[in-house]
């Protein structure tokens, strides 16, 4: 995404394209990964050091509630963010936390009425388990 693309997007979601909402915005979109709040201030305050912690972190926040950016819950390890793009569902490695994407499928919606009151906004699947690094190769033995 360029950086006029970068500027309508905000623009169209009623945020104000600041200089630091934007360099986290531009992180987000050139990253091919999901990065913590922590990365992200990171490289952004090497790029512009007057940028806060809480502004970037404040940021985050605003960019997720306009539905440009989502988070990525991974339960026992920092939240992870990325800019939204084209949908896709998420491994989770249980060993070293790795999250990746996974090609989407369309998970059915729930019955009508089986959430009761609740108001559904998206269905998504988490696979967890071990990731290429972390998993055994096969055929191999373990020696005790």
């Amino acid at each position: 995404m360029d950086s006029e693309a970068i500027k309508q997007s905000l623009k169209g979601s009623r945020l104000r394209c600041t200089p630091q909402r934007y360099a986290v915005m531009a992180f987000l979109m050139r990253q091919n990964r999901h990065s913590t709040a922590a990365e992200i201030f990171a490289a952004v305050n090497r790029v512009d050091p007057r940028s806060s912690r809480a502004t970037t972190y404040n940021n985050l926040r605003d960019l997720v509630k306009a539905g440009l950016v989502r988070d990525v819950a991974v339960e026992g390890r920092a939240a992870r963010v990325e800019a939204k793009g084209v949908r896709h569902h998420h491994f989770i490695c249980d060993r070293c936390g790795m999250v990746e994407d996974i090609e989407w499928y369309n998970v059915p919606r729930p019955a009508s009425g089986s959430l009761g009151r609740r108001v559904l906004r998206e269905c998504e699947l988490i696979f967890r388990g071990l990731c290429t690094k972390c998993a055994p190769a096969r055929g191999s033995r373990r020696v005790s």
